[in-house]
């Protein structure tokens, strides 16, 4: 019996697959980034960040958060913990970018106030 010898069969490149052109024959647009993680827009980052800096200190400190919620404290008993989370955040984005934005100041009201504006 006589067997045939085994060729090579071309294979598409991944960009060539990745990206396929349309009828018209220019190139289809990129795709959306789907993990946010992954965007480069400095306002989704540092809204991250401080949700997450932010998140920290109601992590840690809970029944230090109910007290304050309860008592309507919540701006002097974190005073520390946002002195030095909102110095963190100034190092990560920038002094100029982080003054120029509310994200921190968002971040302590949605997720430290529940919601509420309180700083």
């Amino acid at each position: 019996m006589k067997t045939q010898p085994i060729t090579a069969v071309p294979r598409p490149s991944a960009a060539a697959s990745a990206a396929p052109t349309p009828a018209s024959g220019a190139p289809a647009a990129p795709r959306r980034v789907i993990n946010p993680f992954l965007n480069n827009d400095p306002n989704q980052k540092a809204k991250r960040l401080a949700r997450a800096l932010v998140s920290d200190m109601v992590a840690y400190l809970p029944q230090k958060r109910e007290e304050g919620l309860k008592n309507g404290t919540l701006k002097e008993l974190f005073r520390e913990e946002i002195k030095k989370s909102y110095e963190e955040f100034c190092d990560q984005i920038g002094k100029e970018f982080a003054e120029s934005t509310t994200h921190f100041q968002e971040a302590l009201n949605d997720v430290l106030a529940g919601g509420k504006k309180i700083f």
